[in-house]
């Protein structure tokens, strides 16, 4: 399983590093795009595990869940923290604290990303 490959975190971090300013991404989205539709619990993990060097230059807010919210993960001032600097971004919110993914969404990198078959590992 992916989640379980040592470097799928690396992946995880170099492909949400990818993701522009102004605009998200949903876990499973990023899983899906680096060939593990079914690891989105497993990006999560990643990103809660950012090593600190790492949380200056991958941009951890800017994932978020299926429905465009925030996922409480654990630290609830984290999710005001991610709100405060996704609005800093552009993004805006809804009343109930939705972010519009039609609007908002990343489509991807404009090249495919090259993983591992993590179905072999």
């Amino acid at each position: 399983m992916a989640e379980q490959h040592p470097q799928f975190f690396s992946y995880v971090y170099r492909l949400v590093s990818q993701v522009p300013k102004g605009k998200v991404v949903t876990y499973g989205q990023v899983a899906a795009l680096l060939g593990a539709p079914r690891a989105a619990r497993a990006v999560g993990t990643a990103l809660r595990y950012l090593p600190p060097p790492l949380s200056r230059s991958v941009p951890w807010q800017r994932v978020i869940n299926s429905s465009g919210g925030i996922s409480i993960r654990g630290d609830v001032f984290r999710v005001d923290e991610q709100r405060l600097v996704l609005e800093n971004e552009g993004i805006e919110f809804s009343r109930s604290g939705k972010v519009d993914l039609k609007k908002y969404q990343w489509t991807g990198p404009k090249q495919k990303i090259k993983t591992p078959r993590w179905a072999e590992w």
